[in-house]
């Protein structure tokens, strides 16, 4: 009798939690406008902790919260392995966190008592280096496709496009025709966040752009479209649009046939287009602009490799550079 009570009050507390995490991504996405794929990873996280908690507390609500469980949850982040023994990056875990608060703010606004979501500290994160390629290898890459074949074409434009635009992948396949404007060299892309951007055209994108929709025997309205497989012409043939995944291998494919040094996917492209920029003299606010920042220290990232200015200073100004012997030699 008294594990059946049991069981019972924990399948009322575990119903309370998820009908407001459901109610959680009812607001993401309605009210918040978030993306299918924030959604998604938003999902996984809640579902990680709700397991968690109810495992660890199966007699605790929602506000019985506090930084002690908070604590052990992030001791249990920072232990978890996966079932081929791959621990979370700590990115991975910070991401937990961020989708935590995120759901104990909502709680707050509809009057549901438990923790202050700002009593809960984010860790750092491990810094990452910023992949991006110089003027030498990106050419390497931009030149390795071969062009007598239509896939080839298509490729080359891909990389000149991306290069051109700043655009990230997702955005990039979401592209139909008739958003080009050749004439302005210019088109409007929503991006992350439904922010709204135009982006900009450069000639040699204009070039391969043309070149590669003459071939096209097809009247489409995806851009970028696959030529293998079945075809299947249904909705102005949306089926044969390429995926984020294929463009990514699109370019990993390059990547390796250009030996190029370092791994460079399509948001890769994306920072070498934001370096590019900022090394010949673009101001960091047009740049955010153009890359569809919502805030400008994301931008800033790329500051510290691409500040030429800076770089003309120390060499006008520091004593290593003048042209002395040294007389310690």
């Amino acid at each position: 009798m008294k594990e059946t009570i049991k069981k019972n009050i924990s399948k009322i507390k575990r119903t309370e939690l998820d009908r407001w995490v459901e109610e959680f991504f009812e607001y993401l996405s309605i009210e918040k406008n978030c993306s299918k794929l924030t959604i998604r990873n938003y999902k996984h996280y809640l579902s990680r902790f709700s397991t968690w908690f109810y495992k660890n507390y199966p007699r605790k609500k929602l506000y019985d919260l506090s930084l002690k469980v908070i604590k052990k949850y992030r001791v249990y982040l920072s232990r978890y392995v996966d079932k081929n023994g791959i621990p979370l990056k700590r990115i991975t875990q910070v991401y937990h966190l961020i989708c935590l608060r995120s759901f104990l703010k909502f709680l707050g606004k509809n009057d549901v008592k438990s923790l202050n979501p700002e009593k809960i500290e984010l860790p750092k994160a491990e810094s990452q280096s910023l992949k991006f390629l110089n003027p030498e290898q990106l050419n390497r890459l931009l030149n390795s496709p071969s062009v007598s074949k239509i896939q080839g074409l298509r490729n080359k434009t891909i990389l000149e496009l991306l290069f051109s635009t700043g655009l990230r992948v997702s955005e990039l396949t979401k592209l139909n025709r008739d958003q080009l404007d050749f004439k302005r060299r210019e088109f409007g892309v929503i991006g992350k966040g439904s922010r709204p951007r135009v982006v900009f055209l450069s000639d040699r994108a204009v070039k391969w752009l043309k070149l590669y929709l003459e071939k096209r025997e097809d009247d489409w309205q995806p851009l970028f479209v696959r030529f293998c497989g079945k075809i299947n012409e249904v909705n102005q043939g949306e089926k044969m649009r390429l995926s984020p995944r294929t463009v990514q291998r699109i370019v990993g494919k390059y990547v390796k046939k250009a030996k190029l040094p370092i791994k460079i996917t399509p948001h890769g492209i994306r920072h070498s287009f934001a370096t590019d920029l900022l090394s010949r003299g673009a101001d960091i606010r047009s740049v955010q602009e153009m890359l569809g920042h919502k805030n400008i220290a994301t931008t800033q990232i790329y500051t510290h490799v691409t500040n030429a200015q800076l770089k003309k200073i120390h060499e006008k100004f520091h004593s290593g550079n003048e042209d002395k012997e040294d007389k310690n030699l």
